[in-house]
Parts: C-alpha cells; sequence; structure tokens
C-alpha cells in the first residue's frame, strides 16, 4: 500500500503541469515606427508595409499580454474589450510615429465584432463600425519633437546643450578619421546616390541620410526603379548600416557628456512614472505604450549601459523594434504585493517585426550580473539619469525661451532676496538698480546712434544660425 501511494504521488506530480510561480503586473512597451519612405524627400509618411509592421507587433503584445490563454497576461487585464483605465499610450507629434502608434494598438486590442456594443435607454442596440474597432486615446509624448521630419538628429530634440554637445561630435577624432577613411567608398556610390545628393555631400558627414536613402530603395523599388541596384550588395549594405549605427550612435549619447541623450532620459523618466502608477494604483493601471525614433533608443540604451550586455546595442534598431520592461513578482496569491521589495523589473528588446516563434531578448541593465533587478534597484539607478520636469528638462538643457521662460525667470529671480534694503541717499537697491540701467542703456544707444550715422551702417535681422552661434557643421547636417 505505501509502494502503491508513492506511486501514485509520483505520477501525478508527473503528469501535473509546471507552475510559473512569475506573475506579470505590468508593462511599458517602447516601440520605434514602421516602415517609411526616405527623410531626404521630407513629408515622410509611414508606408503599407509599414502599417503591417506595427500592426504584427502589437498583435504579439496582445498574445503575450491580453490573450487569457497567455501564461504571461499581466493581471487582472482586459483581455476582449479595451478598458482605458487601464492602458495608456502616447507618440510624438508626428504623422509617422502617430499613424504607427495607431497601427500598433489596433493589434494590441483587435475589432471585436459585436462584443463592443451598447444598449440606448430605449433599447436600441448600438454596435462600433469596422466589425467592433477599439479606440484607445493616443496623447502627444514630450520625448520629441517632429522626430521623423528633421534630418539631423539632435535637432528634433530642442534641447540646447544636447545640440551643442552633438556638434561636438563633429570636433571629435573619430568623427574626423572616419570621415577621411570612408571617402573613396561614399563616393563609389555616386551612380545610385545621383540626384538625392551632390557629390560634396556623398560622406560620411551624411552616413544615416545616404543609408536610409539606399535602404528605402532596396525595399521598395525594382531594378527598374534603382537601375543601380545591383550595386547595392550585401557587402556595401552592411558597410552602410555600420557606418550609420556608428554616426547616429555618437550623436546620440556620450558617457561623458549624458546632456547629449535627453530624450533618452525623458523616456526614462516616462518608464518610471508608468510603472511607478502601476505600484501605486495597486494594480489599477496596468500597460504604457510609447513610440519614438531610433535616436530616443539609442539614448535610451547609451544611459542604461546596454551596449556593455551587447555590442549590438550600438547598431540602428530595424523598424517596427520593440523594447519591453516587465514588472513581475514572484509573490504567493492574487493579490497584488503588499511589499515593494517583492516586485522585479525585466528588460527586454527585440529587432524588428516580431514574426512567427520569434520573442523579445532579456537582457542585463546598467551591467548588473542578474537580468532581473528590484523595483528599488531599477528605480534607484534609473532616476539617476531620468528627466521627469520640464523645469529638470530646462536646467539640463540651459533653454530659457518657450516653456522654460517661466523656469528662467525664477531660477534667476527666487524671490527669497531681501529687496527692502537702502543705499546711504536713502534710495532702495531695487529703484537703484533700475535707475542706474537706465542711465547705462541711455549712454550705449546715444553711442549707437553715432556709429550707425557717421558710419553708414545699417541694422538687419540675424539667422537663428547666427544668433544661436551653431557651427557650419550643424547647419549643414541639419539642410542635408
Amino acid at each position: 500500500m505505501r509502494y502503491s501511494i508513492q506511486s501514485s504521488l509520483l505520477l501525478a506530480a508527473t503528469l501535473s503541469p509546471v507552475v510559473d510561480a512569475e506573475r506579470v503586473l505590468g508593462a511599458y512597451i517602447f516601440a520605434r515606427h514602421g516602415d517609411r519612405t526616405p527623410k531626404v524627400f521630407g513629408n515622410t509618411q509611414l508606408t503599407d508595409l509599414g502599417y503591417r509592421e506595427v500592426f504584427d507587433v502589437g498583435s504579439f503584445y496582445n498574445k503575450r499580454y491580453i490573450s487569457s490563454e497567455s501564461s504571461k497576461q499581466i493581471e487582472g487585464i482586459s483581455a476582449d474589450v479595451v478598458n482605458p483605465k487601464q492602458i495608456s499610450a502616447s507618440a510624438p507629434s508626428d504623422a509617422v510615429l502617430q499613424n504607427s502608434a495607431t497601427g500598433f494598438l489596433q493589434g494590441i486590442y483587435p475589432p471585436v465584432g459585436k462584443a463592443a456594443s451598447q444598449t440606448l435607454g430605449n433599447g436600441t442596440s448600438v454596435e462600433a463600425p469596422l466589425n467592433g474597432y477599439q479606440l484607445i486615446q493616443l496623447t502627444a509624448a514630450t520625448t520629441s519633437k517632429n522626430a521623423e521630419d528633421g534630418i539631423w538628429l539632435q535637432g528634433s530634440s530642442g534641447c540646447q546643450k544636447a545640440m551643442v554637445s552633438s556638434n561636438n561630435y563633429f570636433k571629435s577624432d573619430m568623427y574626423t578619421a572616419l570621415l577621411s577613411s570612408t571617402k573613396s567608398f561614399y563616393q563609389s556610390l555616386s551612380p545610385m546616390l545621383d540626384g538625392a545628393f551632390s557629390s560634396a555631400d556623398m560622406t560620411f558627414k551624411n552616413a544615416y541620410t545616404i543609408f536610409d536613402y539606399l535602404n528605402v530603395g532596396r525595399i521598395h523599388n525594382s531594378t527598374s526603379q534603382f537601375p543601380h541596384k545591383s550595386d547595392l550588395t550585401d557587402e556595401v549594405y552592411h558597410q552602410l548600416i555600420a557606418l550609420a549605427g556608428s554616426h547616429e550612435f555618437n550623436l546620440a549619447y556620450d558617457s561623458s557628456d549624458e546632456v547629449r541623450a535627453i530624450d533618452g532620459a525623458v523616456l526614462a523618466g516616462e518608464i518610471l512614472a508608468g510603472l511607478g502608477e502601476t505600484i501605486t494604483t495597486k494594480g489599477k493601471s496596468k500597460l504604457n505604450v510609447g513610440f519614438g525614433s531610433y535616436g530616443t533608443f539609442f539614448s535610451l540604451f547609451g544611459l542604461m549601459q546596454l551596449p556593455a550586455a551587447s555590442v549590438d546595442f550600438t547598431g540602428i534598431p530595424d523598424y517596427a523594434s520593440s523594447m519591453v520592461f516587465e514588472l513581475v513578482t514572484n509573490s504567493s496569491g492574487t493579490d497584488f504585493p503588499a511589499d515593494k521589495s517583492d516586485i522585479s523589473v525585466r528588460f527586454m528588446f527585440h529587432n524588428g517585426t516580431i514574426t512567427g516563434s520569434s520573442e523579445p531578448t532579456a537582457y542585463r541593465l546598467y551591467d548588473q550580473k542578474s537580468e532581473l533587478l528590484s523595483w528599488d534597484e531599477f528605480s534607484s539607478r534609473t532616476n539617476e539619469i531620468a528627466v521627469g520636469s520640464d523645469d529638470e528638462w530646462c536646467a539640463k538643457c540651459g533653454n530659457t525661451d518657450g516653456k522654460c521662460s517661466s523656469f528662467a525667470s525664477t531660477s534667476s529671480n527666487p524671490g527669497s532676496a531681501d529687496t527692502s534694503g537702502t543705499g546711504g541717499s536713502g534710495m532702495s537697491l531695487a529703484v537703484a538698480g533700475v535707475i542706474g540701467a537706465m542711465v547705462t542703456l541711455a549712454v550705449i544707444l546715444g553711442l549707437q546712434t553715432i556709429f550707425f550715422l557717421l558710419g553708414g551702417f545699417r541694422i538687419t535681422k540675424r539667422t537663428k544660425a547666427s544668433a544661436e552661434s551653431l557651427s557650419t557643421d550643424i547647419e549643414v547636417e541639419k539642410e542635408a
């Protein structure tokens, strides 16, 4: 009998499914847009192929995090009809990124037919159009501006110190050496680039724009439309993408000057806020989705030390690439963990569209030994690199206009100084300062008038570039 009981227990254990104790509490997904038209001609648009790519990636994450059949389903998330309180989605105000996000969200929560219907007070039933198409609000992100409209990577950030930092790359020994050593390579591409680039622009300076133009042609153009397509061999293509990756990664990140990675810092703040909301609401907020350009990927990769985990993180992420931060726990039960120490974060990345049986791969953040980081460790390390408010952004970037004008005013005049003091004459310091400034201004204006009248000079409007004292490198790169 004893032997029989042991045998029965062994058999039951063998037949029982393996239970994964880990539970997914929430996630933050950040994805790149799908295939698009080239940047060099402007008015960049998402293609049908790009629409399909982001929809397929969204469909994958539906199967992973939304479907009730998934072992990785986010606990408590609505499996069919979207609950707007559980999901937050954002993308910069840019046609390619906004449309990509919309296509992605269609994959996350596809049409549900008659399940998306409503009964009115008079008993009439109204079904949502397009076979139960589900509407998910998409808000404008602060990660970057016009991300796919501009040629130059940092031109989208609007951060003055980041623009200056990126410009310093064009003065570096690394850039100068590559500009010289690749000159003949880029000039050899002339038959494929004529009509889109001048001979002077066929250099490493325009490494990404040239790659982007030829990459689009490689995907979309037939031999008749692209007569020299045979010249774009695998060897040439790999060299193009490697050089473009080096060029753009160094524009987006510099370990000795992290303001260059401002877009990644803003994204880090958004990730912290999104996952933090899941924790503070005890799981009522469950899924965050963001969209951006490869430059934002690069910036965050650098800040989170991902190149230490794999050199691949210095290469350009393909269209529809995605990274995800999973909030997980191994605590028992079905309630949201009461203690933050029971919550961890896992980072995963997939290059390009997720198809077939492929899945995102987990990587170690911040050069840590484990792929899982405790929430306290993750939030502490990420807080060090994150920019989470307009005031932080203004202080880091040194901007004083636009949204930073009020910050600059507050910083220069915090209101804590005593302005009631008087000098020996009994005049208040504030009034004395104003009078002194007015006298000085009158003298300067008088001298300027004499100078212009006698010297024959006239006042002309300065260009934005000269006003900001930007170097020729940046001006050319923005116009390339």
